[in-house]
C-alpha cells in the first residue's frame, strides 16, 4: 500500500471517529434532557423576602417547569415577612389552579410566613412548617404599613377574612376559625401550634423529611384526589436567576435604605461640583433603584420627608453655614426619618444602620461645612483684591508719586511713608482704582 492511500485511509478513521464522538454527544444531550423531564420528579423552590412580583414571577415560571416535567409534587420552600394583597391574589389563584400539586413548606427555622404569607401557605394542596418557624398576623395595613381607616378597615377585613376562610375550609372549623383570627387580630402560631390547629399538615426538619411524610399521603388537585410517591424521588432545585437575585436583594429595606442614601449624596456632590457626570450617574441609578424598592415595600412617607429635610438642613449650613447646628439638626432628622420610614414590623431597618450612616452622612457635610468656611476666610488671591499683601519693588522713585512693578504688571503707586527709591521692594497695602497704595518693605532685602 502506498503512503497516499495509507494517509487517506488514516483520514477515513479520523473522520468516523469525530462523528462517532459527535453521535454519542448528540445521544448525551437526548439523554440529560430526557432525565431532566423525568415524571415523577420534585421541583423545589427556594424563597426570602416580601411576596413582590418577583416571588409572583418566580412561583408562575416553576409551575410552568413543574407542569411541562408532569412533577410528582412542586415545593415552595417560604420564608416571608408579607407584602402586597394583591399579588397576593394572584399568587393563590394561580396555585389552585395549577395541575401539579403544592407544598409550601415555611423554613427554615426561625423562618415566617406573615400577613400576605399566611395566605400563600394556606392555599397550596399540602402545607408544612420547620421546627421553630412561626406563621400568621394577617391584618391588613396601608400600602404605607399603617393601619386603615376604620370604614376601610372594616371592608378589608370582611373580604380578607372570606378570602382566608374559603382557603382553610378544608382543613377543618379549628383551622378556619384560626384563620379568621389571623386577620381580624392579627393571631400568629408556632409551628406546633398550626399542626394541632390543623393549619398545616406537617413539621419537617427538611426538605428529605419533608419529602418522606410526603410520600403516601393523599391531595386533591383540580377535583381529584392523587396520592403522592415521594420516596426517592429526584430532586431538581429551581433557584432565582440572577436578575430576579438582584432585584429581590433591593427589596431588603436595608439595602433600600443605603441605596436612597446614596444616591441622594451623589446627586448632592454632583450638583456641587458640576462636570465630572459619574457622580450624577451613580446618584440617578441609585434613586432609581431606590424609588422601586419604596414603591413595592410598605413605605411610610412621612419618614421620606423627615429625609428631605436632613438634606435640606445639610445644604443650608453649608451655603449659610451655622457652626454644625443645621448639620445636627440634619442628622437627628434624617435617623428619625428612617426609624419610620418602613412602620411594619416586619419591614425594619437596623438601628446600628441608620445611626452609622446618619452620622456619617452628617459627618460628610459637616466637613463640607468647614471647606466652605475656610474657602469664605481665605484672603483673596487674585484679580484686584489679590494684590494687597504682595511684594513688589519700586521701579521709579516714589515721592511720594511713582510706578511699581507687582506680580508681573506695572502700577501707579502712592507711598504711604513719603519715599521710596527705585529699586527698593514694596509691599501693597491697599488699591483704589487703577493705583496702589504701597510702603516700603520692612521684611528686608
Amino acid at each position: 500500500m502506498t503512503e497516499k492511500a495509507r494517509l487517506v485511509n488514516r483520514w477515513k478513521v479520523v473522520r468516523i471517529g469525530v462523528n462517532l464522538l459527535l453521535v454519542l454527544g448528540v445521544l448525551a444531550v437526548l439523554a440529560s434532557g430526557a432525565g431532566a423531564l423525568e415524571r415523577g420528579q420534585v421541583v423545589v423552590l427556594t424563597f426570602e423576602g416580601a411576596v413582590t412580583p418577583i416571588l409572583n414571577g418566580y412561583i408562575e415560571r416553576g409551575i410552568r417547569a413543574a407542569e411541562a416535567r408532569d412533577a410528582e409534587v412542586l415545593i415552595l420552600q417560604l420564608d416571608t415577612p408579607g407584602g402586597s394583597a394583591d399579588i397576593t391574589q394572584e399568587i393563590s389563584q394561580r396555585m389552585i389552579q395549577t395541575r401539579v400539586p403544592i407544598v409550601v413548606y415555611v423554613a427554615p427555622a426561625r423562618a415566617h410566613a406573615g400577613s400576605a404569607g399566611t395566605f400563600i401557605t394556606l392555599a397550596a394542596h399540602v402545607a408544612a412548617m420547620a421546627p421553630g418557624s412561626s406563621i400568621g398576623a394577617a391584618a391588613p395595613v396601608t400600602g404605607e404599613g399603617q393601619d386603615l381607616p376604620e370604614t376601610m378597615m372594616k371592608k378589608a377585613t370582611n373580604i380578607m377574612v372570606a378570602d382566608i376562610k374559603n382557603l382553610a375550609e378544608r382543613r377543618g372549623e379549628k383551622a378556619v376559625e384560626w384563620a379568621a383570627k389571623a386577620v381580624e387580630e392579627a393571631a400568629a402560631a408556632t409551628a406546633q401550634e398550626a399542626l394541632e390547629l390543623g393549619v398545616i399538615d406537617f413539621i419537617a426538619d427538611d426538605v428529605d423529611d419533608l419529602l418522606r411524610q410526603l410520600d403516601g399521603f393523599e391531595v386533591q388537585v383540580g377535583g381529584e384526589k392523587r396520592t403522592l410517591s415521594t420516596a426517592g424521588a429526584p430532586v431538581e432545585h429551581l433557584l432565582l436567576n440572577p436578575f430576579e437575585q438582584f432585584m429581590n436583594t433591593i427589596l431588603n429595606p436595608n439595602i433600600a435604605f443605603i441605596l436612597l442614601t446614596l444616591g441622594l449624596n451623589a446627586l448632592l456632590f454632583e450638583l456641587s461640583s458640576p462636570g465630572g457626570y459619574a457622580a450624577g450617574i451613580v446618584g440617578v441609578v441609585c434613586l432609581l433603584l431606590a424609588l422601586y424598592a419604596l414603591g413595592v415595600l410598605p413605605v411610610n412617607y412621612s419618614g421620606l420627608f423627615f429625609i428631605g429635610l436632613a438634606f435640606v438642613l445639610f445644604i443650608m449650613d453649608i451655603k449659610a453655614p451655622t457652626h454644625g447646628a443645621l448639620t445636627l439638626g440634619g442628622i437627628v432628622s434624617f435617623i428619625f426619618g428612617t426609624l419610620i420610614l418602613f412602620n411594619s414590623p416586619y419591614f425594619r431597618v437596623s438601628l446600628p444602620l441608620v445611626i452609622g450612616v446618619g452620622l456619617a452622612t452628617g459627618a460628610f457635610f459637616f466637613f463640607a461645612m468647614a471647606k466652605a468656611v475656610a474657602a469664605q476666610r481665605m484672603p483673596a488671591v487674585t484679580g484686584g483684591e489679590g494684590l494687597v499683601g504682595q511684594i513688589g519693588e519700586a521701579r521709579t522713585a516714589l515721592a511720594p508719586d511713582g510706578t511699581v512693578f507687582v506680580q508681573g504688571e506695572w502700577w501707579n503707586a502712592t507711598a504711604e511713608d513719603g519715599h521710596v527709591a527705585a529699586g527698593e521692594r514694596v509691599e501693597v497695602m491697599d488699591r483704589d482704582g487703577l493705583r496702589l497704595q504701597v510702603r516700603k518693605w520692612q521684611g528686608g532685602n
